[in-house]
């Protein structure tokens, strides 16, 4: 049995990340992060890990980085983009292309 814990981020949620953004932005973004220390407020950690069978098989981590209210850079690992799962319609019917992601004004 597969036991996922923590944030599942994914590299396109990621994409929508811009230096700027204010914490409540981010957070709108990404989720609530799983780490908030208050030993170090500038910082956010979101971490996802799997196990199967009590073992770990996957982890990723990635940290977020503020200064003041204003998001300056992140890094870290993250999961694949997740793809769009578009309706089974006529084969032979033209399917529209997804809307572009929206980017988060200030």
């Amino acid at each position: 049995m597969d036991i996922p814990q923590g944030n599942a981020v994914t590299e396109d949620a990621v994409a929508n990340l811009k230096p700027g953004m204010t914490r409540a932005q981010v957070r709108f973004v990404l989720g609530t992060p799983l780490l908030a220390d208050p030993f170090h407020a500038n910082r956010w950690d979101y971490v996802y890990e799997v196990s199967k069978g009590g073992q770990l098989v996957e982890r990723k981590h990635l940290t977020v980085y503020f200064d003041g209210d204003k998001m300056t850079r992140y890094e870290g690992e993250v999961l694949p983009a997740e793809r769009a799962i578009l309706p089974s319609v006529n084969a032979s019917a033209p399917v529209a292309a997804p809307a572009p992601a929206q980017e988060i004004k200030q």
